[in-house]
């Protein structure tokens, strides 16, 4: 999260795919489980994230960003039968990508109204998902039970990363594939919660979301267990009539800066939305009075052993 790029619009939308991490590779130890007065802290980070996925309406932003489960599962090359999980699919973008590829679905998500908005998407083209409330840290599955495990800009923000990251090992079958879509820190999605945490700091034992999106991370969680891991970096387009309309946008409908406007007095909500316009304005890359913002995220395919 160090700065955000003048010039986003010189940067290349993709690079040559990064494999950071092979059978023969030397792997970095995962993170020894937090202390019980952490481990309070994260379930309790864990209840105020939930509350702040129920509120608002993500859906209204989850639907912008469809272009990213299918670009996912084409990295992945899913085939029709597959057993794949979403985990924590808001209202289901990868899910219905992997279902329009014949593959046999079941969706996740700890809100259950994001859920239904899931599924209310897959009967509208008559896609067949199963959808199941469920905890990203505590996955209610047996091992192995699944071919393909996805999460795109999801499982990033579960509290306990170590834990998250062990569920999701352990419901992929042996050889099976784990795929994801995480914001990246220097990204703007990874900015804007850089800026939210000036005005609301998160816990001391809380790790930051985007460090999903780092391969130095990625490493440390999965390597172990993995054959391979490759990442590749790539931009989403935030497409907005302005830069207001983003603003409003997010400030209605995503839940995060929803709850974080809520619970500031108005004069800090000002100040807040005036640091989040002038970093809109400043990767923007429209100069039509639209708003295109690339933001940064980090495509990975992770190989179980």
């Amino acid at each position: 999260m160090s700065r955000a790029r003048s010039h986003p619009a010189t940067a290349r939308p993709y690079r040559k795919r990064d494999t950071f991490f092979n059978a023969t590779a030397t792997t970095a130890k995962q993170s020894s489980q937090p202390a019980t007065a952490a481990t309070s802290e994260l379930t309790a980070l864990k209840t105020r994230q939930q509350a702040a996925w129920s509120s608002g309406n993500y859906a209204v932003v989850g639907t912008t960003l469809q272009i990213v489960g299918e670009q996912l599962c084409e990295t992945l090359d899913l085939r029709p039968g597959a057993k794949v999980l979403d985990v924590a699919a808001g209202n289901g973008m990868v899910s219905l990508a992997a279902a329009r590829r014949w593959c046999d679905v079941t969706s996740t998500d700890y809100v259950p109204a994001l859920l239904e908005q899931g599924r209310a998407r897959a009967t509208a083209e008559g896609l067949t998902i199963a959808f199941k409330e469920a905890d990203a840290e505590d996955l209610p599955f047996g091992d192995g039970a699944f071919d393909t495990v996805l999460s795109t800009f999801g499982v990033m923000f579960t509290p306990n990363q170590e834990r998250a990251a062990s569920e999701l090992l352990r419901v992929c079958k042996p050889k099976g594939q784990i795929g994801l879509a995480n914001w990246t820190p220097e990204g703007f999605i990874g900015q804007v919660f850089k800026t939210l945490g000036k005005y609301l700091p998160p816990p001391a034992s809380a790790k930051s979301p985007a460090l999903w999106g780092t391969r130095t991370r990625l490493g440390e969680m999965f390597g172990a267990s993995a054959s391979s891991i490759k990442a590749e970096t790539r931009h989403f387009n935030f497409r907005y009539r302005s830069p207001d309309h983003f603003l409003t946008v997010f400030e209605t409908y995503y839940g995060p800066i929803h709850k974080a406007f809520a619970a500031l007095d108005p004069p800090k909500q000002t100040e807040l939305r005036n640091d989040l316009h002038a970093l809109v304005v400043r990767m923007n890359r429209a100069t039509d009075g639209t708003m295109v913002v690339p933001s940064e995220y980090l495509e990975t395919v992770i190989t179980k052993r």
